[in-house]
């Protein structure tokens, strides 16, 4: 019940801020801080049970003829995963509360940035893969919410509206393959579609399945060729860029293929597939950060070029490989977070992101 009640509590908390919006703005800090500090202790209780193989579980039958449960699981992937959407929302939401403006929303901000955090939540914890998607659309929602959030702004609408509509479509591509699996399987649970990885490897339909599945995940999570949507988004405030754009979303599409690795890794398509697209993404990333003049934007294409690192080396899939991959997952997701906080401070001080007059600061 405390699995449901981490994945339940940031959408039921983001009443909260418009509950005390006549109050300071520090109390609308606090209130929005306490529910993801109360997540994060809640997550830091079963993390115990979680690392000994005792993997805490939540399971309601909603529509068992349709195969859609209620269905949470937390093990050591969706714990690290759980704790970085808890741990840097929590730093995030108080570096935001100093980075806001009087003219700024903050209940507003702080309702969007909730909802994202309980869609992520809900997508690491899934133990069904319809409800798998089913968070993953709300991402996609609650991220065009938070990149257009300064409305006002032509280019933050325009890069609002491309988020959506790239990682949308990927997100219709993922439900094909979800259903694709699902018939393969005989279940959309989890547990019972790894126990059934070799029929599915071995399967007619397998490469189609493979191909819906890394076009959901590439599109989330910028990979060549749809990672020019990644760039424009960072006309969003400099606490979703550190949010979103570092730590959480853009890891949706990493961590889907981490998940789906039992099932459908292993495989020489999955191997060429794979591997060559985080290659290419990590070259090309790092090719046009050389030429950004712009703080955010550089850190925008550095961030591509670390996912198509992760990306690569999920598509390797050798023990050390995917040691490593779960590394840089944790390892980027604070380096990037933390320097695009710095960018914000920055900006937010010197009035300006151009490194060529930012020289020397």
């Amino acid at each position: 019940m405390e699995l449901a009640l981490i994945v339940l509590l940031p959408f039921i908390g983001a009443v909260l801020p418009y509950a005390v919006m006549t109050r300071s703005h520090r109390q609308i800090t606090l209130v929005t801080a306490a529910v993801a500090a109360i997540g994060l202790l809640l997550l830091l209780t079963l993390a115990p049970a979680t690392l000994q193989g005792n993997y805490p579980n939540f399971h309601h039958e909603w529509l068992p003829a349709l195969g859609l449960n209620l269905s949470f699981r937390l093990d050591g992937l969706s714990l690290l995963f759980a704790g970085l959407i808890l741990g840097i929302g929590l730093l995030v939401i108080i570096y935001a509360h100093f980075y806001l403006t009087n003219n700024d929303n903050r209940p507003k901000f702080f309702a969007y940035l909730l909802l994202f955090m309980g869609s992520m939540l809900g997508i690491v914890t899934a133990n069904n893969l319809i409800l798998l998607w089913f968070f993953w659309e709300l991402t996609s929602i609650s991220s065009f919410l938070l990149i257009g959030y300064w409305s006002h702004q032509s280019q933050a609408r325009r890069g609002a509206r491309m988020a959506v509509a790239i990682t949308g479509g990927g997100g219709l591509a993922l439900l094909a393959g979800v259903l694709l699996i699902g018939n393969m399987a005989g279940s959309y649970q989890l547990d019972q579609i790894i126990l059934a990885a070799d029929s599915i490897r071995n399967h007619a339909l397998y490469l189609p399945a493979l191909l819906l599945v890394l076009l959901g995940a590439f599109t989330k999570s910028a990979q060549f060729p749809f990672q020019f949507w990644l760039p424009h988004a960072m006309s969003a405030p400099t606490p979703v860029s550190a949010y979103l754009h570092s730590a959480t979303m853009v890891k949706a599409g990493i961590f889907l293929l981490a998940r789906m690795f039992p099932a459908l890794g292993g495989t020489p398509e999955w191997f060429t597939l794979v591997t060559l697209t985080g290659l290419t993404t990590m070259l090309l990333g790092a090719y046009f950060a050389l030429f950004k003049t712009d703080l955010k934007g550089l850190l925008a294409f550095s961030t591509i070029s670390h996912l198509g690192l992760i990306t690569m080396l999920l598509g390797l899939g050798s023990s050390g490989a995917l040691l490593a991959a779960l590394f840089h997952i944790l390892n980027h997701a604070t380096f990037k977070a933390g320097l695009f906080m710095i960018a914000g401070i920055i900006d937010h001080e010197a009035g300006s992101r151009d490194l060529r007059k930012l020289s020397g600061l």
